[in-house]
């Protein structure tokens, strides 16, 4: 997936396999719902929620295609070093089984 789709369009062009493939993964869902009060690096997800760091990096890149996380902002360390802090673009998700299809509603963050 190359294009970035915003939270309405999500049900627009039907991915919902795919987000409920990633909020199935316990560690993206771990991920996803750490950053929804407050944003965090991938450093500090991977030492708060003992996860290895390049698994972190993969799942910020997955949840972030997907739009459900995005660049809160970019800081700068003091030895020069870039790196983004994520938050959460939804607060709740609710999936509901009652037919072959499954009905997925996304609740933003506010």
């Amino acid at each position: 997936m190359s294009k970035k789709l915003s939270l309405p369009q999500l049900k627009k062009y039907d991915i919902s396999q795919k987000v409920i493939e990633a909020l199935a993964d316990s560690e993206s869902r771990t991920i996803l719902f750490s950053v929804v009060k407050k944003g965090a690096t991938a450093t500090e997800l991977s030492i708060k929620l003992k996860i290895p760091l390049s698994s972190v990096y993969k799942k910020l890149s997955d949840l972030e295609e997907l739009t459900l996380i995005e660049v809160e902002k970019w800081m700068i360390s003091e030895k020069g070093r870039k790196f983004k802090v994520y938050k959460s673009r939804i607060s709740r998700a609710d999936i509901s089984i009652k037919k072959p299809d499954p009905q997925l509603l996304l609740i933003p963050n506010k």
